[in-house]
């Protein structure tokens, strides 16, 4: 694999750190801001809404630029934001921050996964991008617990200044190690927004969203789950966490592995193993160990997904890719909000813990439904005009 993937995956690395760190720094932050948890947490809620609608925004925006200068535009917003959130003397002023962080988010993983299915044979494009999401999962298991660990030992805004160094090696990175990919002569923004006529973009975003969704709406309340259901101590929430984002590592390789052979049914496989591991977990929550195994293979199922998900985005705009590639990332960003807050009902309806896991078992399958009908489309023979047939006048 060429050395630019590996500072994509750094830059990922970084991004995905600052995205899920702030979760175990809750507390330190809401004491020395002197707010409470729950609007401490709004800075959760607001960096998923900066995602959301910030990404596509900064990629249409960034348009006419080729797509290296882009990404060395988002680090440096990437660098602000974390900067900003360091030195931030103010609630608002960190809040702000993390939006000028998140907006590089949204757009940095759809112009990323482009530039990386470009840096490989077509054959091997799925796994490019399998590469960049690879920092993504990494930040998982080494960067939040890292960042946490800091925080908790020097102080939340530590942290930050942390991540504004990762920041500042994947700048570093990107200027040295990206080839320079110049924009086409005829890419504009029209174009670009064009392409969304297809509804097999749309599908491609919707599969995104669903199959993300179904994984983060059990994920998002794993500590009661882990917990109050398969009785662990909370001392056991760390490397029971660390297993989970092993799964995410494995699955995101075994997804772009598998994705480059057969797009369309790797996604079917992978929705449809999601949804018989969720529903599996409803049950083997009750019971430790299988608690544990099943948990690591939930993170599996639902990042083989990405790779594949990402890569149809492309494929179905290809006049447009770094658009709607932005637009699926912000889509599976959409759904991981949708997921927790529909999870976050059913709990509050008094359902118990494991009704987020049911939540998240139907929309893996509907993501498997709208698979299904995204491929159906794929093998629908196209239609010609009838030719008028010639009459041939008697000699």
């Amino acid at each position: 694999m060429p050395l630019a993937l590996f500072a994509l995956m750094i830059s990922a690395f970084g991004i995905g750190t600052t995205e899920f760190v702030v979760s175990g720094l809750l507390p330190e932050i809401a004491d020395e801001m002197k707010v409470s948890l729950p609007t401490a947490g709004l800075l959760i809620s607001g960096y998923a809404l900066g995602v959301v609608v910030g990404g596509p925004i900064a990629t249409a925006a960034g348009t006419r630029l080729p797509r290296k200068n882009m990404l060395i535009v988002l680090m440096v917003l990437f660098i602000a934001g974390n900067m900003i959130a360091a030195v931030g003397v103010s609630y608002g002023l960190l809040m702000t921050g993390r939006i000028v962080a998140a907006v590089c988010h949204g757009a940095f993983f759809g112009v990323a996964s482009v530039v990386a299915a470009d840096l490989v044979d077509e054959s091997k494009r799925s796994r490019a991008i399998s590469m960049v999401f690879t920092g993504l999962t990494v930040a998982n298991v080494v960067g939040s617990p890292l960042g946490t660990w800091v925080g908790q030992g020097y102080g939340w805004r530590a942290t930050f200044w942390m991540i504004t160094v990762f920041g500042l090696v994947s700048l570093v990175g990107i200027v040295f190690l990206v080839p320079r990919q110049p924009r086409p002569e005829e890419t504009s923004l029209r174009r670009e927004l064009a392409e969304f006529k297809s509804l097999q973009v749309w599908l491609a975003v919707a599969i995104a969203g669903l199959s993300i969704g179904a994984l983060f709406a059990a994920y998002s309340y794993v500590a009661p789950l882990m917990t109050e259901v398969a009785g662990y101590s909370p001392a056991a929430l760390t490397p029971l966490l660390v297993l989970f984002g092993v799964g995410l590592v494995i699955g995101n390789l075994l997804g772009g592995r598998f994705a480059d052979r057969a797009q369309v049914p790797t996604l079917l496989v992978t929705t449809a193993l999601l949804a018989v591991v969720l529903v599996a977990f409803t049950f083997t929550a009750h019971f430790q160990i299988a608690a544990a195994v099943t948990l690591m293979l939930v993170g599996g199922a639902g990042f083989a997904t990405v790779p594949g998900f990402m890569t149809r985005a492309i494929d179905k705009a290809k006049g447009a890719p770094t658009l709607a590639s932005a637009v699926a990332s912000s889509g599976a960003n959409l759904g991981i909000s949708i997921g927790a807050y529909v999870g976050g009902l059913t709990i509050g309806a008094g359902l118990g813990y494991t009704s987020p896991v049911w939540v998240g078992a139907a929309m893996a399958v509907l993501a498997f439904g709208v698979t299904a009908w995204s491929g159906a489309l794929d093998g629908r023979p196209n239609r010609v005009a009838p030719q008028p047939v010639p009459v041939h006048e008697p000699a």
